[in-house]
């Protein structure tokens, strides 16, 4: 495997996603969204304005689960089947590239498009509230952004692998939607209902272990047992054990579905 051209491949993707100015509209998305919940967060209890990091933080969490996979999974569903249907594919191969170099260069570049639009929209929202913000609230909202972007990472690579499996766009691009469903919305309901159905005597270690199938709720326990206030609020301490909330341990759980798609686009993509 050689770098060059994997270099070349994420470059051209990136390059793509700054000329239609796609970094730029999603920068802005989170901007506005985040200076929303920031400053009216509250406004059900009667209170406007930025109250603590823990606040904004665990109203922020929220808005990311729902919005960061969903932009990963649409910015990478055609990432091959794209190139498959346009049938420059054939072409790409045909050059001194392997197909791992591809699938790499073409998830780093996307990855990088993501990565960027995500710290400076989010980035944008600590450069106008750090008066409101001490050191330890700049570190915990540091650790917000870095986790956002690994959960972002990782949709994309369930989108890579669903554009390797797919066939044609449309099939991806249902494919990407009905992992949304899944990981967003149906994964937490069926847990919950197996919860509510065993009288929470599913509420032990086993339910905890579940939660890591599901890069979403990684993404939850990691920033919710990062801070007392948040862990309480949502009360998640009740059924994760203090140990499986260390964020080295969240971390590497994340990483892990960072490479295992990849690792298993790259086996399917193999001719």
């Amino acid at each position: 495997m050689e770098f060059t051209p994997i270099l070349t491949v994420a470059t051209k993707e990136f390059r793509d996603r700054i000329r239609n100015r796609w970094v730029l509209a999603v920068a802005l998305v989170f901007t506005v969204f985040s200076l929303v919940i920031a400053y009216f967060g509250s406004a059900q209890q009667g209170v406007v304005g930025f109250r603590s990091i823990e606040v904004t933080i665990a109203s922020l969490v929220s808005l990311v689960i729902y919005l960061i996979p969903l932009i990963a999974l649409l910015l990478g569903f055609d990432a091959i089947v794209g190139e498959r249907e346009r049938g420059s594919l054939g072409l790409l191969l045909s050059l001194p590239i392997t197909r791992l170099e591809l699938l790499l260069g073409k998830y780093l570049g996307l990855a990088l498009a993501l990565s960027l639009s995500t710290l400076a929209g989010f980035g944008m929202v600590a450069v106008l509230l750090w008066r409101h913000m001490n050191t330890r609230a700049l570190f915990h909202y540091a650790g917000f952004m870095f986790s956002s972007v690994l959960l972002g990472l990782a949709f994309l690579s369930l989108a890579v692998l669903l554009s390797v499996l797919a066939r044609e766009r449309t099939r991806a691009s249902g494919m990407a939607i009905a992992a949304w469903f899944f990981f967003v919305l149906v994964f937490d309901l069926v847990l919950l209902g197996v919860l509510v159905a065993t009288g929470g005597q599913f509420a032990s270690d086993a339910f905890a272990w579940l939660l890591l199938l599901n890069p979403a709720d990684v993404f939850r326990i990691l920033n919710v047992f990062s801070l007392e206030d948040v862990r309480t609020l949502y009360g998640l301490s009740s059924v994760v054990p203090a140990s499986l909330g260390n964020p080295i341990t969240m971390g590497a759980v994340m990483l892990g579905w960072i490479v295992l798609p990849l690792a298993l686009a790259n086996w399917r993509f193999k001719p």
